[in-house]
């Protein structure tokens, strides 16, 4: 409404000094002052948020160590409704408290200017964490709102953006496989948080993966695909059975017929995206757009 309403003032300017050129104020030299920020041609560009003190946030509304579905599917939902508001999304990666977002090289969006895309992502979602909370918190009221952060980083080549996308699954499995044994000793064995440090301190992941089967029974790999490789978003045509009421001829009431209709959704998976199975199966991610 405003953005209309500062249109039709420049187009009235326009027409009460006909010949001449638009009328500007004196103040207009101050838009000088803003900074070029277009980013890069024909470049992977990524968007990634975090949780601003979301380990505080996670204690406060008492957040169930070292997984929370609660919190999970939230920041899922979250990252869905952003690729659903931002079509040149191409796909979306997710773990713990941080997703990023891949938006296509050729993107025209906004005229690929940084601050945009930034401000967008991250308002999007965080204005979401507040909308659906209830959603998945039902019994746990929202405290306080949630801060994220964001950061654009550019990808010139496939390769790239692969790397760094498994770069943030690595991560994901480092920092959940620590998590789990952490928890583990504090909940189970009785340690306290520090001493759970200390117990931990220069073991591999071959050492943890020891503790939690030798000391809670607990084979790693068989832990959810949610916890151990995060969430991957991407595009898919699917299939939905929806009920439509159509008046038959020679007939005089509706009647109720089931009509297949095809939908394009952002879909969550929980797989492996290092390798190079995910890609094969999914080549039109890293296919040049337009």
């Amino acid at each position: 409404m405003l953005r209309c309403c500062r249109a039709a003032a420049a187009v009235a300017a326009a027409r009460c000094a006909p010949g001449t050129a638009m009328a500007k104020s004196k103040f207009e030299y101050v838009r000088d002052f803003e900074a070029d920020d277009t980013v890069l041609p024909n470049c992977w560009i990524v968007v990634r948020l975090d949780g601003r003190n979301f380990h505080r946030f996670s204690e406060q509304h008492e957040f169930k160590k070292p997984n929370d579905d609660r919190a999970l599917h939230l920041m899922t939902k979250c990252a869905q409704t952003v690729m659903q508001e931002l079509e040149d999304i191409a796909i979306a990666y997710g773990q713990s408290d941080e997703y990023s977002f891949v938006f296509k090289k050729k993107s025209r969006w906004f005229k690929r200017r940084a601050s945009k895309f930034m401000t967008h992502v991250v308002s999007q979602f965080s204005s979401s964490y507040v909308f659906y909370w209830k959603d998945y918190f039902k019994d746990q009221q929202l405290l306080y709102p949630p801060g994220f952060d964001g950061r654009i980083v550019l990808y010139p080549s496939n390769q790239n953006l692969k790397d760094y996308l498994s770069w943030r699954q690595a991560d994901c499995h480092i920092n959940n496989l620590y998590n789990t044994v952490f928890w583990m000793l504090v909940q189970r064995s009785g340690l306290t948080p520090v001493q759970a440090q200390e117990r931990l301190k220069g073991t591999l992941a071959g050492d943890k993966n020891e503790i939690l089967f030798s000391e809670f029974n607990i084979n790693y790999n068989n832990e959810p695909l949610m916890y151990r490789k995060g969430t991957v978003l991407i595009w898919q045509k699917i299939n939905e059975v929806i009920t439509k009421k159509i008046k038959l001829p020679k007939e005089e009431e509706e009647k109720e017929v089931e009509v297949i209709r095809t939908k394009t959704k952002v879909v969550p998976l929980h797989c492996d995206i290092i390798g190079d199975q995910f890609w094969e199966e999914y080549p039109e991610i890293l296919a040049e757009d337009g």
